[in-house]
């Protein structure tokens, strides 16, 4: 239970982070936005380890630079995607990451149970028809080629990171966000985005950083003891946040079938608990 419970606390965060920052992005850039949040979650992960005063227990936790490679990539499209399409729809198909993970644990020797089976599959289901968009007749949203390769970076986060944490969460973190950082700030070289934002913002963007990055410290954490396949799968259902926020704050429209989506997706988290 308390991988799950950590796993959910990476989903909430992620979800928190992943509406507002993308959010931000579709006005000040998506580049100058990510390298503020990068900076702000960095500033938090680094005053965390250097209080706890304890060096690296593994060089596992060096599989956090693939992992944080992948993500941030991933992270990129979705900031792309959120800047040309609907929130309530990119959000939930970039979840569906969770699809490489749990094809990832099975093959390794993870064996959930039956009623953990089900939940996933109802979980992924979920968040399948809550990217459905029916309006005009149109089957497919708009941003949602970009989605997709935001899941595919976000499903090649999971695996590498999930063994960094298990080895050790603190510093697999650490080393996640000095990659994703160093990533961001690559990107920045090569493509010299106006970097300038309006000082009022940094603060809050600093803040976006570090819900991030508590995101993933917690899925980290839940790593230590839970199946990759199963806090993948909970770490992932963090588009029913951002859904629910683009909703309240942007009173974004929601097709009937994404609101099923999304009791689906609720559903198959208390299968995945049940189990």
């Amino acid at each position: 239970m308390r991988s799950i419970g950590l796993a959910l606390g990476a989903s909430l965060s992620w979800g928190v982070g992943d509406f507002f920052g993308p959010l931000k992005g579709r006005t000040l850039g998506a580049l100058p936005v990510l390298l503020y949040v990068q900076l702000g979650g960095l500033l938090t992960i680094v005053l965390v380890v250097a209080t706890r005063g304890k060096g690296p227990t593994d060089a596992t936790a060096l599989l956090a630079i693939p992992a944080a490679i992948s993500g941030t990539l991933g992270l990129y499209a979705y900031y792309r995607g959120i800047a040309v399409g609907a929130v309530s729809i990119v959000a939930p198909i970039a979840g569906v990451s969770a699809v490489i993970p749990v094809a990832f644990g099975i093959a390794t020797g993870d064996r959930p149970s039956t009623w953990q089976w089900a939940g996933m599959a109802t979980s992924l289901l979920g968040v399948f028809l809550a990217s459905r968009e029916n309006e005009g007749g149109r089957r497919v949203a708009a941003g949602v080629g970009l989605a997709l390769l935001a899941a595919i970076g976000f499903g090649g986060y999971f695996p590498p990171m999930h063994a960094a944490g298990n080895a050790d969460f603190w510093w697999a973190s650490l080393i996640f966000r000095l990659t994703s950082t160093s990533v961001i700030l690559a990107a920045v070289a090569v493509r010299r985005p106006a970097l300038g934002v309006p000082a009022v913002q940094i603060p809050f963007l600093a803040l976006i950083g570090t819900c991030d990055m508590l995101g993933v410290l917690l899925f980290a954490a839940a790593s230590t003891s839970g199946l990759v396949s199963i806090t993948s799968v909970l770490a992932s259902l963090y588009p029913i946040v951002t859904v629910l926020l683009a909703r309240v704050v942007l009173k974004e429209r929601v097709a009937r079938s994404q609101e099923l989506g999304v009791v689906l997706t609720l559903t198959g988290v208390a299968l995945i608990s049940a189990g």
